[in-house]
């Protein structure tokens, strides 16, 4: 039977670069995003290049759309690779941005908590009878670092990078891995979509190649790595919280994440 991978968030960023090193790799994908259009686009120009693709447009703001895609997915359908890219964020204080900014906080824990741990549910058993697996969580560096002025989004990312960490202990005797990638700054549509542009973090230091994010994320899944984080730099941040006071390294997260 052929093996499926499984992209969330696929319609843009990190996800599109999944999907190409997928074809790349020669393996089957499953597609899913909001927005159909730009996922029979990507569809279209994966399958010239001979991938065998599925779209199943889904909104994981909707625990039952994301049964519902499960289901759709599993049909028929062995899935040994699953990537949890989808993700959202708002830039501003915790209590602004009125009712807009508040459902889109919502969306947030949504999409980042309960839809990725929903499909990691889900996808182990069906690994684990299978004999084989992985799940390749998206998180952050932000998920190492309280975060000022991005309070909720560096929250759900810690959750996403404890749940990966502790999960992956879990299945250490099976053949099933579970893999947290946690970049920092990228080049997506994920700043416009938060609210992000002029964040000193982004003057300060410019975003890497969404390309070279995805390709350290698919190599350290294939490897059964628990934890990547890419570029040193990166890296460096990330040991913040051991060097530092607490205290300390939320004013300095603040200070990044703040437009002014």
């Amino acid at each position: 039977m052929t093996a499926w991978t499984l992209i969330t968030g696929a319609s843009d960023g990190l996800g599109v670069e999944f999907a190409r090193l997928a074809a790349k790799h020669g393996r089957a994908m499953i597609l899913t995003a909001r927005s159909e259009d730009k996922l029979n686009t990507l569809a279209g120009e994966l399958r010239s290049r001979g991938a065998e693709v599925v779209v199943i447009p889904a909104d994981l703001n909707d625990l039952a759309e994301v049964d519902r895609l499960w289901s759709e997915a599993t049909e028929g359908r062995q899935i040994d690779f699953v990537i949890n890219n989808a993700g959202l964020g708002r830039n501003g204080p915790f209590a602004g941005g009125g009712d807009a900014g508040w459902a889109m906080e919502l969306s947030s824990i949504d999409v980042n908590m309960r839809a990725l741990t929903r499909l990691m549910h889900l996808a182990i058993p069906h690994m684990t009878d299978a004999g084989t697996g992985r799940i390749l969580n998206v998180g952050s560096l932000a998920g190492f670092l309280p975060g000022p002025n991005m309070a909720i989004y560096h929250a759900t990312k810690a959750y996403v990078l404890s749940l990966s960490e502790a999960v992956a202990h879990e299945l250490r005797k099976t053949r099933v891995t579970v893999t947290a990638l946690c970049p920092g700054a990228t080049r997506t549509g994920f700043f416009a979509k938060a609210e992000m542009q002029g964040i000193r973090l982004l003057k300060l230091s410019p975003p890497a190649s969404a390309h070279d994010v995805a390709a350290t994320g698919w190599q350290a899944a294939m490897a059964g790595r628990r934890v990547v984080v890419p570029g040193l730099l990166n890296k460096l941040s990330a040991l913040l919280p051991r060097l530092a006071p607490r205290r300390v390294v939320t004013a300095m997260t603040g200070v990044f994440m703040s437009k002014s």
